[in-house]
């Protein structure tokens, strides 16, 4: 039987290489994010506006040390919902305690950049967060001091690519958006000039 993460990563698969189409949100950046933000922090140049780098989605399976169809599953699933191939991630050292050895797989993780990370924050932003149950909107306190803001995501559900009937178990995962951002501040302006849903 064919895997179908392979099967999916040939040619026509949603894991092609770039297309050239600017996304809706890249758009939005370009054409109103750009002018508003250099009015509002006074940036001399386009070049210096902030604008987000990257976004990080991470799955860590603590239950992959016991059963690996586990990993495997966590693989196929956050490769739907990036619309990019997961990667395994190891452990980088011993812990007796969990019974972990270093280099055990122990999550997986995407690093979403260009075309794909618009699209994929478009996707969260306006599809996924309104799935939440009772959703009020994300605390700005999410940022770490260097204008990058991590969420945790309780259930995989929230995304239209996961068929309900077909998963195993509930999973979460964290996001991270790298922004270039010199502060939290700016990078607060622009996640929710992009459409982030903070509370007021």
């Amino acid at each position: 039987m064919t895997d179908p993460l392979i099967a999916a990563d040939g040619p026509n698969s949603p894991f092609d290489a770039e297309d050239t189409r600017l996304s809706r949100l890249k758009e939005k950046y370009e054409k109103e994010i750009v002018p508003t933000m250099m009015k509002e922090f006074g940036y001399k140049s386009i070049m210096a506006v902030p604008r987000p780098e990257k976004v990080v989605l991470n799955m860590g399976l603590g239950e992959a040390i016991y059963n690996i169809k586990t990993l495997e599953k966590s693989v196929e699933e956050l490769s739907l919902i990036a619309g990019q191939k997961a990667v395994v991630t190891n452990a980088r050292r011993s812990i007796a305690g969990f019974k972990l050895r270093q280099g055990m797989p122990i999550g997986c993780m995407v690093t979403l950049r260009h075309q794909r990370m618009y699209d994929f924050l478009d996707k969260l932003f306006n599809v996924a967060f309104p799935r939440v149950r009772d959703f009020r909107g994300l605390s700005d306190k999410t940022f770490d001091g260097r204008a990058n803001c991590t969420i945790g995501i309780k259930e995989q559900i929230i995304f239209p690519e996961i068929d309900y009937d077909k998963i195993d178990k509930i999973r979460g995962l964290n996001i991270s958006i790298v922004t270039s951002a010199g502060t939290d501040a700016e990078g607060l302006f622009l996640l929710k000039a992009l459409g982030m849903p903070f509370r007021n």
